[in-house]
C-alpha cells in the first residue's frame, strides 16, 4: 500500500469513527508515554555513572507495580479502565497509584481528540499526535526531574523538518527551518545574557533545544504566540505559588509552560494567534502552516 492509497483510505472514514479511533490510540500511546516518564530519567542518570539504580529500559522489564514489583497483565494495563476498576490500587498490594497514570492517559486521550478534529481524517493527525505525545513526556518529566532529554527533544527537530520537507510546501519547510535555527537561537541567547548581568543561570539547555523542535514543527511565525503563551502560562502559576507560604522561590522549569504554548497553537491555530492580537504578524510572517 503506497502513501497515495493511504491518505484517500484515512479520507473515507466517518467523523465519529475517526474520532472514536484516535481517541482510543492517543489513550493507547499515552500509556507507553507513562513508561518513557518513568524510566527514561532513570536510565539517563544510570548512563550518567548513577550505578545504584536498576538496569531497565523502556521495553524490559514488562509492566509492573512500582511498590511490590508484581507484573501487571494486559487486564491491569487498560488505560484508565484498569484504573477505575481497580479504584487507583494495586491488585496485589492495594497501595494507592500515583494519579499522573490516569492523569496522563486522559491528556493523551484528549489530545488525541482535539488534533483529529482540528485536521480531521488524514495522515497529519496521527503525525502531530505523535508530536504532541512526546511534548506530553517532556512537559512531565520535566517538571518532575527538571530535564528535557536530548533523546526526545533531538529526533523532535529532525522529525519536524523532515516531515516538512516530504510532506509541506517550500514555504512552510523554509519556515520549519528557520524556525528550529530561529528557536534554539533566540533562548540561547537570553540565556547568555542574563547569565552575564546575574552571574546566574535562568533556563537550561533543554529548552533551548525543545523551542527548536517546536519551530521545526510549527514554523518561525510560531514561535513568538508559543512564548507569549508560554510566558503567560509560567507568570500565572509563579503567581499561584507565591500564594503558598511553603514554596520558598525554587526555580520552575520552562519547558512545561513552553509545552502548553506549542499545544495550544497546534490545535487553537490561526484563529486562536488572531484573537491573541497576532493576526497581523501572521499577515506579515506569510505563517504557512
Amino acid at each position: 500500500m503506497n502513501l497515495d492509497s493511504i491518505k484517500q483510505s484515512l479520507s473515507l472514514w466517518p467523523t465519529e469513527l475517526w474520532l472514536l479511533f484516535i481517541t482510543l490510540l492517543g489513550l493507547v500511546l499515552a500509556s507507553f508515554i507513562n513508561v518513557v516518564i518513568y524510566r527514561l530519567p532513570l536510565i539517563l542518570r544510570r548512563e550518567w555513572g548513577e550505578t545504584n539504580l536498576p538496569e531497565i529500559s523502556l521495553s524490559w522489564p514488562s509492566s509492573h507495580c512500582p511498590k511490590c514489583k508484581t507484573p501487571l497483565s494486559w487486564r491491569h494495563n487498560l488505560p484508565l479502565v484498569s484504573w477505575l476498576i481497580q479504584q487507583g490500587c494495586c491488585v496485589k498490594c492495594k497501595q494507592k497509584i500515583s494519579l499522573q497514570y490516569p492523569l496522563v492517559e486522559l491528556a493523551g486521550g484528549s489530545l488525541a481528540l482535539l488534533i483529529a478534529w482540528r485536521f480531521g481524517a488524514n495522515l497529519s493527525s496521527l503525525v502531530y499526535l505523535g508530536f504532541a505525545l512526546s511534548l506530553l513526556a517532556l512537559a512531565v518529566i520535566d517538571a518532575q526531574t527538571q530535564l528535557l532529554p536530548d533523546k526526545i527533544t533531538l529526533p523532535l527537530v529532525w522529525a519536524g523538518l523532515t516531515w516538512h520537507w516530504v510532506f509541506s510546501s517550500s514555504q512552510m519547510f523554509d519556515q520549519a527551518f528557520l524556525g528550529a535555527l530561529l528557536g534554539y537561537l533566540s533562548l540561547w541567547s537570553l540565556f547568555w545574557v542574563f547569565k552575564l548581568l546575574t552571574g546566574r543561570e535562568g533556563m537550561g539547555y533543554g529548552d533551548f533545544k525543545l523551542l527548536a523542535a517546536i519551530g521545526a514543527w510549527l514554523g518561525a511565525p510560531a514561535l513568538v504566540p508559543v512564548v507569549m503563551l508560554a510566558s503567560i502560562s509560567g507568570l500565572l502559576v509563579a503567581l499561584v505559588l507565591k500564594l503558598n507560604a511553603k514554596w520558598q522561590g525554587q526555580a520552575l522549569p520552562f519547558g512545561p509552560h513552553l509545552v502548553i504554548g506549542c499545544l495550544v497553537l497546534l490545535i487553537g491555530g490561526q484563529e486562536l494567534a488572531g484573537w491573541l492580537g497576532l493576526g497581523a504578524w501572521l499577515e506579515i510572517t506569510s505563517w504557512a502552516f
